[in-house]
């Protein structure tokens, strides 16, 4: 059964121009009603998803870092009398880094948060007024050092690949972030996702993204620079030291079940996705009106559970083990690989194979949805 709880605050000070996540600005927001559907919406997961003690728990948003500590310290005391705690459990909240949110980080840190991921993006005043970002470089280099002082482990991200920037500057940047000592980097391309700002603005020629070349070769920079810094690649977009992975995440990869609790929160338990009803109102109505917010319970198939644990596990450098999935599944190997293909792109040093465990290099990672195309069968993704 689930072992990671993930826990949605959809609200934010203001909507960033780049983000499709479900996130929604409201004048103000009535603390104690949501506490109470969230507690609402967690007994519920905790009656059908209960057996383990929690390994993970994941406050993301939206902006979790405006959410009181009062309400963080009540939700988590509550996922512990739910499902208990594992001694070594991972509680990782993200949060904007300007300096109102960086005030809470003692409290938070108090309430039982132990890892922080900021939201800095760039390290420069001009690109993060692109960004449509609410804080000075300054001001986010400011709470990324208090959130050092309070939490034992801190992950920042960073958008690059981003229009004018050069191959230089990207170097230049990364360089000043691998250097402020963290020991996890999410380092994103700047992708134009649909119905966001940014698509209307290309749409309208306001500004071009970099050409595919461009960044490709700040990704192949990206992981020379990280992997000789100590933060090896463990994912496309993800870099740490040993031992320092985002141990929430990679439930995700691995295909693990997980509760999701919150407006537009999904989740995978027993063989079957949730969903939750994404509007803030709507989703408080449904808890209202049900005792929880699901809006969709679908039962998984075998061939959907296996093509997806295919498309993520190949994300991940470590891999995946075939012939494990194959038993858990129930299915072939060949029916999971295309064994013709998967030979071939190993050869071309874009695959690797070594003890039943199979992966992409990271040569093989910047094409790597191409690869995926190939190696995993369209008959099983369609399915």
């Amino acid at each position: 059964m689930a072992r990671a709880l993930y826990i949605h605050w959809p609200f934010c000070l203001s909507k960033c121009p780049y983000c499709d996540f479900n996130s929604h600005v409201r004048d103000s927001v009535d603390v104690a009603m949501w506490q109470r559907a969230l507690l609402a919406d967690m007994a519920e997961e905790a009656e059908l998803a209960r057996g383990e003690k929690l390994t993970s728990i994941f406050f993301g948003g939206g902006t979790p870092s405006l959410m009181p500590p009062a309400l963080v310290e009540s939700l988590l005391g509550e996922a512990e009398r739910l499902w208990g705690f594992a001694s070594d459990i991972e509680i990782t909240l993200e949060g904007n880094p300007t300096s109102v949110e960086a005030g809470n980080y003692a409290a938070l840190a108090s309430a039982g948060i132990n890892r922080v991921s900021l939201g800095l993006q760039a390290l420069d005043d001009q690109t993060l007024h692109f960004l449509g970002r609410q804080h000075s470089s300054a001001e986010g280099l400011a709470a990324l050092d208090v959130a050092q002082q309070h939490f034992a482990r801190v992950n920042f991200d960073l958008i690059y690949a981003r229009p004018g920037q050069s191959l230089a500057d990207w170097e230049a940047e990364l360089a000043r972030a691998l250097a402020l000592g963290t020991g996890h980097l999410s380092l994103y391309q700047l992708t134009i996702e649909p119905g966001t700002r940014f698509a209307t603005e290309v749409r309208e020629g306001r500004f071009t993204p970099l050409d595919d070349d461009a960044c490709a070769d700040m990704f192949v920079l990206t992981r020379a620079m990280t992997e000789a810094a100590g933060l090896p690649a463990y994912e496309v977009s993800n870099h740490a030291r040993p031992g320092e992975q985002s141990r929430h995440n990679l439930a995700y990869w691995h295909y693990d079940d997980y509760c999701g609790i919150g407006p537009g929160a999904h989740g995978r338990r027993a063989g079957q996705a949730t969903v939750r009803h994404r509007k803030p109102e709507n989703w408080l109505d449904a808890v209202d009106r049900q005792g929880h917010g699901i809006s969709e319970v679908r039962a998984l198939g075998s061939a959907e559970q296996a093509s997806e644990a295919m498309l993520m596990g190949l994300r991940l450098a470590e891999g995946i083990d075939l012939a494990a999935l194959s038993a858990r599944f129930g299915m072939a190997c060949d029916d999971l690989c295309d064994a013709a293909k998967l030979e071939f792109y190993t050869a071309q040093g874009l695959c690797w194979q070594a003890g039943g465990r199979i992966g992409v290099t990271s040569a093989g990672m910047v094409l790597l949805d191409a690869l995926l195309a190939e190696l995993v069968p369209a008959a099983l993704v369609n399915a």
